[in-house]
């Protein structure tokens, strides 16, 4: 879902530029380094609060301020890729059924694929909640495919995470595609063992052989 139906790091940047512009001081892209650091999760806000407490700057007040700020520009700036929603539509349409598994929590999920005017495309939209997992354990995939009365052999598994998606997906037996669009961290695609290289989101049909609509 992140960074393969839109651009989630994007929107996570431009908020942590808000948030340090609210504060006066700092840097925006330390703050994001601070939610990759492996401590606590991709979007728990006690990173949030340990950038604070790391300038000085930790108050109750302004924290909740800060965490505020940081969701409402995250959500604002989160809008699908281009094609994603048509890419969706046509593939719907070829009565291929479509899930989310994904490992953000569910409340922001929800909102995300809300936001993005997509969530009405899946069927199932799988959380560590529901799964009890995280990827790369395949917990979340088999639920889907559960969900979705599918055998791994005929579905395939689109994301953006080598480590994440294209592994747990190979070895289920699905199908792989890997979303290089969402690359952000420029890892190149030399050692990504996937069926399929995605340059857009947009090139899925014409690899399931569906004519263009």
């Amino acid at each position: 879902m992140d960074n393969t139906l839109f651009d989630l790091v994007g929107a996570k940047r431009e908020a942590c530029r808000c948030v340090v512009d609210y504060l006066g001081t700092g840097d925006p892209e330390a703050l994001f380094l601070q939610f990759l650091n492996g401590t606590y999760g991709f979007e728990d806000h006690r990173n949030i609060r340990d950038y604070l407490a790391g300038l000085g700057a930790y108050q109750p007040g302004t924290f909740e301020v800060c965490c505020r700020t940081y969701e409402d520009v995250k959500l604002n700036f989160v809008e699908a890729y281009p094609g994603v929603e048509e890419t969706l539509r046509c593939l719907q349409n070829a009565g291929i059924r479509l899930a989310v598994a994904t490992d953000a929590e569910g409340f922001q999920a929800h909102r995300r694929l809300e936001k993005t005017g997509l969530i009405d495309y899946f069927e199932v939209v799988v959380t560590p909640e529901v799964s009890g997992k995280r990827k790369p354990e395949p917990d979340s995939l088999l639920y889907a495919l559960r969900r979705l009365d599918t055998a791994p052999a005929e579905a395939m598994m689109v994301g953006d995470s080598p480590r994440r998606d294209i592994v747990p997906g190979r070895l289920l037996g699905m199908m792989t595609a890997f979303a290089a669009y969402g690359d952000w961290r420029g890892r190149g695609t030399a050692d990504v063992e996937a069926d399929i290289i995605l340059a857009e989101f947009s090139e899925l049909p014409g690899h399931l052989g569906i004519p263009d609509r």
